[in-house]
């Protein structure tokens, strides 16, 4: 992803393409149908790709970046918490006017979704995404429930660990970067074989939010603090960076 309007031009940094799992994990039940079969070919963008209509500021909802009060205005269920964060480029610097776009469970693991079947209970509160644009310094914020686990069809007893979906565009739609948040602490970590399908523990590491007392709110929420890099040997994790720009 290149956001060339806020980034100088420079000496590119190289990828490390053994950041990404193999396509075929058969810990991981679905990509034994979904893996290619035949080598990746790499098409090179265009400008329609890499410019194009933003989202801008104006079009955001004053609830936008608030999923305890933005489906119904009703408090969701769950433990409050604050997911806050920058996105920046390889050399630190944060990128305004991103937009990021966050889905996730309900405090008892259970998504809006028709294909959902988990039987935890849906939250008429909550229906669980939002959006905020990044600020002048990179940086962004949601206010937010924390997520549950849930069970998955994998294997016999497979569950997700908590975790919060992020989706980072540049300054067009066609570049889109797509990861996930975990939570420090969380022991479902290491068992989860999504997870284990990345193949260096470090890649893993920048995807666990770790617990940021400093911006917890006495008796309201706790806090935790999640930078997103998008390029260079501190970048994050991103499930589609092989296709993505």
């Amino acid at each position: 992803m290149t956001l060339s309007n806020t980034i100088d031009r420079g000496p590119l940094y190289f990828r490390d393409r053994d950041w990404h799992p193999p396509a075929y994990t058969p810990g991981y039940k679905t990509s034994m149908t979904r893996a290619p079969f035949r080598p990746l070919v790499a098409l090179g963008s265009t400008l329609s790709e890499e410019t194009g209509p933003a989202f801008g500021q104006s079009m955001l909802g004053e609830l936008d970046n608030n999923l305890i009060l933005n489906f119904t205005g009703d408090p969701a269920i769950g433990e409050r918490i604050i997911v806050h964060g920058k996105v920046m480029d390889e050399n630190g610097r944060g990128i305004p006017g991103v937009l990021v776009e966050i889905w996730q469970a309900n405090a008892g693991g259970r998504y809006r979704h028709k294909k959902d079947s988990y039987a935890a209970p849906l939250d008429p509160n909550f229906g669980g995404c939002g959006r905020t644009i990044t600020r002048p310094d990179g940086s962004y914020e949601f206010l937010t429930v924390r997520p549950g686990a849930y069970p998955w069809p994998n294997r016999v007893n497979d569950w997700r660990p908590m975790h919060i979906h992020l989706s980072i565009f540049g300054s067009g739609f066609g570049q889109r970067l797509i990861t996930q948040m975990y939570f420090e602490g969380d022991p479902l970590i290491q068992r989860c074989p999504i997870v284990k399908t990345i193949g260096q523990q470090k890649a893993i590491d920048v995807l666990v939010a770790p617990l940021d007392m400093n911006r917890a709110i006495p008796m309201d929420c706790l806090a935790y603090k999640f930078d997103v890099v998008l390029r260079g040997r501190r970048q994050s994790f991103f499930e589609n960076r092989k296709e993505g720009l």
